[in-house]
């Protein structure tokens, strides 16, 4: 072995991988940053009455954040493996920090509004960079399942944290408290990174700033997804057909034809054609789509179902709905590193497949008008989402050529949040008079989203017949 080796393997992930300290932060920083999907919906009231805030002003509170942080995460991932995800992250986690500082000391609406607008963007370069992060930092294929299982539950306890938190923080402390709580968090993720993930090489960076940057891709592209992303929230406002809705999906729709005109030509595209074209990769957008469509996108519907129909109150339907994201953890954290070895079929399709069954039994809400009914639902779906999570960016690194891993891997982040954003649409048209009979269609509609993706998933990880445990390990830069 050459001198020049043992300095790269001594200066290589090994050394953090003896840790699960870089676990611990690229995990906070995620909580963070999906705690915020949440945690101001349910302090809205409060935030309109001390801000003196409009209806609309109100909702830009919660989607700007949504829209910036799905619109940008492909973009993102590409500044990431031009510039190191190590340094994209830090700066991502210091402008959160300055931006949920920022606010909790709000005095307009407007002045919110844009500070969560900061968040998003800031959150967006952080979530395109921790799986590739969570990779480099973990090697071995054992310790990096582990180590991925572990943030996938994170990830969904995020939601469940965030739903309950708003409420008891907003009730004894004070809506600034959502985001004035949040910094010590910040700044502790913030030193984690910095302290236990080293700098990468000399000849990662040498590759990484020789690689251009595809500008046009990334405007043309970010501008696809904030359109489809607001057309969807729009369509849940105002309607489907209303000019502002149809506006927004036709930009989106010429955003992604001028995207995929100036890929064409790109010297050093986003996304490469060899991983657009792989099999694998293409599964795994469509699962995490899916999962976030079917298993996530009625629980909003669900919700006032509860509240509304059987005059459950709201911190009860808050307990019911937790379940799924218990099960959810439970399933992350113990189940999914099982599965590691198996075909993309076992580990995706067939998650997709109990996720649509869980669905589908929940139309016997229908008869029973009783909330007991939603419980194979709630169960199902989240045994079936926390076999899926952990495995998606894991998948999608494996498939990254080299240079290419934070782009890759923020690819099935977009999916799942465009999946989620669509899937409330849906389910919120659907259920909208409330009823038992309108729940059931929405809940119907997300076991077909489910089991048709499902049996996609099946169909080719049947012809692939490839061995995750055979797929290429990632090549990161």
């Amino acid at each position: 072995m050459t001198s020049h080796e043992q300095t790269r393997r001594t200066n290589a992930p090994h050394t953090a991988s003896d840790s699960w300290w870089p676990l611990i932060a690229c995990s906070l920083g995620t909580f963070l940053l999906l705690l915020y999907t949440s945690i101001a919906t349910v302090a809205l009231p409060d935030i309109g009455t001390g801000l003196a805030a409009s209806y609309t002003q109100l909702q830009w509170v919660v989607d700007i954040y949504t829209l910036a942080l799905a619109g940008l995460l492909l973009g993102a991932g590409s500044i990431g493996d031009a510039f190191g995800a190590r340094l994209v992250y830090l700066i991502g986690i210091a402008v959160f920090t300055a931006a949920t500082l920022a606010a909790g000391l709000a005095q307009t609406p407007e002045w919110l509004i844009a500070a969560r607008g900061a968040q998003g963007v800031a959150g967006a370069a952080m979530f395109a960079t921790i799986p590739a992060l969570i990779a480099r930092a973990y090697p071995e294929p054992a310790r990096r399942a582990i180590a991925f299982a572990v943030w996938g539950a994170v990830a969904g306890a995020a939601s469940a944290v965030g739903t309950v938190a708003g409420g008891v923080l907003t009730q004894f402390m004070g809506w600034q408290w959502l985001f004035l709580g949040a910094v010590p968090l910040c700044l502790f993720s913030l030193l984690l990174i910095a302290k236990t993930l080293p700098s990468e090489g000399p000849e990662t960076r040498s590759t990484a700033t020789a690689k251009s940057l595809d500008w046009p891709g990334m405007a043309t592209v970010s501008i696809a997804m904030a359109s489809c992303v607001y057309a969807v929230i729009s369509a849940s406002e105002v309607g489907w057909g209303s000019p502002r809705t149809l506006a927004a999906f036709a930009m989106s729709a010429v955003a992604w034809c001028g995207f995929a005109f100036v890929e064409r030509g790109a010297r050093s595209p986003i996304l490469p054609g060899t991983l657009l074209r792989s099999a694998s990769f293409l599964m795994v957008l469509l699962t995490a789509f899916a999962y976030y469509f079917a298993a996530f996108g009625a629980l909003p519907a669900l919700a006032l179902w509860l509240h509304h129909q059987l005059g459950v109150d709201a911190m009860t339907v808050s307990l019911i709905l937790v379940s799924q994201l218990l099960v959810f953890i439970v399933a992350s954290a113990l189940l999914s590193h099982r599965f590691t070895q198996r075909s993309i079929a076992w580990r995706l399709g067939a998650p997709l497949l109990l996720i649509g069954l869980g669905a589908a039994s929940g139309f016997a809400a229908n008869g029973w008008n009783d909330w007991w009914a939603l419980l194979p639902f709630l169960l199902l779906s989240g045994v079936g989402a926390g076999l899926i999570s952990p495995a998606l960016p894991q998948l999608a690194l494996d498939s990254a050529p080299s240079g290419y891993a934070a782009a890759a891997s923020s690819a099935p982040n977009a999916a799942r949040q465009l999946g989620l954003a669509l899937g409330v649409a849906v389910c919120g048209v659907l259920a909208r008079d409330g009823s038992s009979g309108a729940l059931g269609s929405a809940l119907l509609s997300c076991a077909a989203i489910a089991v048709c993706a499902g049996i996609a998933v099946c169909f080719v990880g049947a012809r692939g017949g490839k061995q995750a445990g055979a797929l290429d390990q990632p090549r990161l830069a």
